[in-house]
């Protein structure tokens, strides 16, 4: 792809999505991403799991609310499959296919490392559902955003204020332990799609870092990161 076609969002899109535990700064790193990408004229819309499109936002308050926790993990894993379908159809492959980036707050790796390496559902299970969500769509790049488990929870807690946490929000320390070490499980697997951004840093260092992962996975935006650079 050249510059010009990412500038004029002709040709397909880039998929990049953002992983981590609660409170690693996902939202706001995509942001940055996003207001960096638009300074450099490439069209790029943020959206998230589950949620992103009126059906996934439906079940994104069904499973924020705990009832995937009552129902039990294969259950849980079944409403994200259901949340992830009506997203990628609806919203994810319509952009990518207009030239558009993608960045996403989470994705498929998400399931894997709650429901599978947490709630212990069956990776043939999640395999197979993600083959009827998503088929072959993958993204072209994951930034899995680490930092000590302590401090992510102190982040999360201080962003919800007096607000009664969410589903996973509530789980032991000890789980949010388990699932630090099942991202980063996830990322050393695959090292050319995933890059593990050490977040335990403030905002502007972390979105530096991420800057130039993002110009180094793909070349043609280095002459328009210079470019905004310059200006």
């Amino acid at each position: 792809m050249s510059a010009a076609n990412v500038m004029t969002g002709t040709g397909r899109g880039r998929f990049i999505t953002f992983e981590g535990g609660e409170g690693a700064g996902k939202s706001t790193q995509i942001k940055l991403l996003a207001d960096r990408l638009a300074a450099a004229n490439v069209r790029a819309v943020v959206t998230r799991e589950p949620g992103g499109s009126p059906g996934a936002e439906i079940m994104r308050h069904l499973v924020l609310s705990g009832i995937g926790k009552v129902l039990g993990p294969e259950a849980e894993t079944l409403l994200f499959a259901a949340a992830r379908d009506d997203h990628v159809h609806l919203v994810i492959e319509p952009s990518l296919a207009r030239g558009v980036w993608v960045l996403c707050d989470r994705f498929s790796d998400s399931t894997r490392a709650y429901q599978g390496s947490l709630g212990k559902v069956d990776p043939a299970l999640i395999e197979a559902l993600e083959r009827v969500t998503i088929g072959g769509l993958h993204p072209d790049l994951t930034l899995v955003l680490d930092l000590p488990v302590e401090i992510g929870l102190q982040r999360a807690a201080a962003r919800r204020g007096d607000a009664t946490p969410d589903r996973f929000e509530g789980e032991s320390v000890a789980f949010h332990h388990k699932l630090r070490d099942a991202y980063r499980q996830i990322a050393g697997d695959d090292p050319r799609r995933c890059v593990l951004i050490d977040a335990n840093a403030d905002a502007d260092t972390v979105a530096a870092r991420i800057g130039e992962v993002v110009e180094q996975r793909f070349p043609e935006l280095k002459p328009l990161v210079r470019t905004v650079a310059s200006a």
